[in-house]
């Protein structure tokens, strides 16, 4: 079978944020043929390389969103006029109503616009150029004052306009690649788009000019990163203005229907991600849920050793950043010291925001003054910020082996990635009830409310005070994680979605069935006719003689 991956940012460059989990699932199909098709955020991404690759990988095409795309391409008068009409449609589809409740007509104006500017591409080349005119913009403003616009979006001005303009530009340059054919997209028998949003959009094209079935998984959704990411300082973020913030927010919307409506299927990592699906239009019927796969090899030792680890240690593991929601924690440790004066609280960081960590750290230094035993006795801090990789914590697998209770205080959470190392361990966990985190607990931990310090630090207490009843809940952490969150289930998983979308046939323009045309029809010669099923006049003549 040959499998276009589709990604964004990740896999197979160095520098990829979700990369992880796309080569343990190219590793873990041999039998497969890959083709990746990946899509560059960064020079610095680009400039690190791509990662070692499997002998199954046999293609790698990769295209940058960072850089200008300006192909020199100019339009006649005439495709300037077809380029104006589709833009128009896809933003009017774009302004036309807010953004979830809007009704099927701006979502089917959308679609068109998208595909009309698919179909102008592949015909006459780029569009750098005609996304960047004064047409588009002229375009984008009559979009913005048709009567049933957003009011943020009717207040937009020429700036706006042109900041919008030039982040569209980058969003859209998919419709421009040159992979779509059939020594491209077109060749495969599945598209397997990593993520939403962006990632996926050269999937909607393979579907929609070859007929190929398209597999669309997110353990993010896109769409709600776009909507966390509006208080970030970056283009498109919050340091954009409200106008282009308004009309970012209702384009990912569209995008996200148009692709939650095409695909085949949709294998979001855990339920929380399946509603965001299901509310933006994605059927039921064609969402599975897929969990994400971690090594639990790493956490063996660990795991199978339920004595090692301080039982007077809560263990925090993770991002330094305000959506962990580390100030709560340390004002729950707070409580926590008031009722066991012997407890202590170890901070791992895989990574941090300077300027919060600075505060954390001000913050423990104010709670709890070093402590001293005697008169001669050096005093410590009873919270220790330490970093995973460190002398202490050469791996996250001895992090969480420091002590026997794992926490996580989150406000914002997606997949507690964290979480499920810490059940790998078979440690006793305290959550807060954020995100997937009750749906990967299932039961094997205490939830608590989110922002409620009080409620955290009982429930701390409550294990600290009952070790028995932490080891329990240990080992049926490790149990649940051991049956639902390896890798060897979301191989397993993502193998059986490849054969359901092959069994369900192809919707090919020309008929063409899976497997129908085999891997050597590519390569030059005569690989298809073998030359002993030809009939040979001569050799029947001698034959008969």
């Amino acid at each position: 079978m040959r499998i276009g991956l589709l990604t964004e940012g990740g896999y197979p460059y160095a520098a990829g944020e979700a990369g992880l989990w796309c080569d343990r699932l190219v590793r873990g199909l041999p039998q497969h043929e890959f083709a990746l098709y990946a899509l560059g955020r960064s020079a610095e991404q680009e400039e690190r390389g791509l990662v070692p690759l499997p002998q199954h990988v046999t293609r790698v095409r990769t295209a940058p969103l960072w850089a200008p795309a300006d192909d020199g391409r100019t339009h006649s008068r005439r495709e300037r006029r077809r380029f104006a009409a589709c833009f128009g449609e896809l933003v009017r589809g774009t302004c036309g109503g807010s953004a979830v409740e809007a009704g099927p007509a701006a979502a089917e104006a959308f679609a068109a616009g998208l595909y009309g500017l698919a179909e102008l591409a592949r015909e006459q080349g780029g569009m750098y150029a005609a996304l960047r005119s004064e047409t588009a913009v002229r375009v984008l403003e009559a979009g913005c004052r048709a009567p049933g616009a957003g009011r943020a979006v009717r207040e937009a001005r020429v700036p706006d306009l042109l900041e919008f303009a030039d982040e569209l530009e980058r969003l859209l340059r998919p419709l421009s690649l040159d992979w779509y054919g059939e020594q491209g997209l077109g060749a495969v028998d599945v598209c397997h788009a990593a993520a939403g949003g962006v990632a996926a959009v050269p999937g909607l094209l393979a579907k929609r000019f070859c007929g190929v079935p398209l597999l669309v998984t997110e353990y993010g959704v896109q769409l709600r990163a776009h909507y966390l990411d509006q208080g970030a300082d970056a283009p498109g973020g919050g340091g954009a203005r409200p106008a282009v913030r308004a009309l970012l927010a209702a384009f990912h919307v569209r995008l996200a229907g148009e692709i939650y409506a095409r695909a085949d299927l949709l294998t979001p990592g855990n339920a929380h991600a399946r509603r965001w699906q299901e509310r933006c239009g994605a059927a039921r019927e064609r969402v599975r849920t897929v969990y994400p796969g971690m090594e639990a090899d790493r956490f063996a030792a660990v795991g199978e050793d339920p004595g090692c680890g301080d039982p007077d240690t809560l263990v925090w593991v993770g991002r330094v950043e305000p959506a962990k929601d580390l100030i709560g924690l340390l004002h729950a440790f707070a409580e926590v010291r008031r009722a066991a004066p012997q407890a202590r609280l170890r901070v791992f960081a895989t990574a941090a925001a300077p300027g919060y960590l600075a505060d954390c750290r001000s913050l423990a230094a104010q709670l709890f003054p070093d402590e001293a035993a005697d008169a001669r006795t050096v005093g410590e801090n009873p919270v220790a910020f330490e970093e995973v990789g460190g002398p202490e914590a050469p791996s996250a697998a001895d992090a969480y082996a420091a002590g026997r209770i794992v926490l996580l205080s989150s406000v914002i959470e997606g997949f507690p990635i964290s979480l499920v190392e810490a059940m790998l361990c078979g440690r006793a966990t305290v959550s807060t009830d954020v995100g997937a985190v009750c749906e990967v607990i299932g039961g094997t931990g205490l939830v608590v409310p989110p922002r409620n310090p009080r409620a955290l630090a009982d429930a701390c207490l409550a294990l600290l005070g009952e070790p028995e009843r932490a080891q329990r809940l240990g080992a049926a952490a490790r149990a649940r994680a051991l049956e639902l969150f390896t890798v060897e289930q979301n191989v397993s998983a993502f193998r059986e979605s490849y054969l359901w979308l092959l069994a369900r046939g192809s919707s090919r323009s020309e008929g063409e069935v899976p497997f129908g045309r085999p891997a050597e029809a590519v390569v030059p010669g005569h690989w298809t006719t073998p030359t002993w099923s030809v009939a040979d006049p001569a050799g029947a003549e001698g034959a008969a003689v």
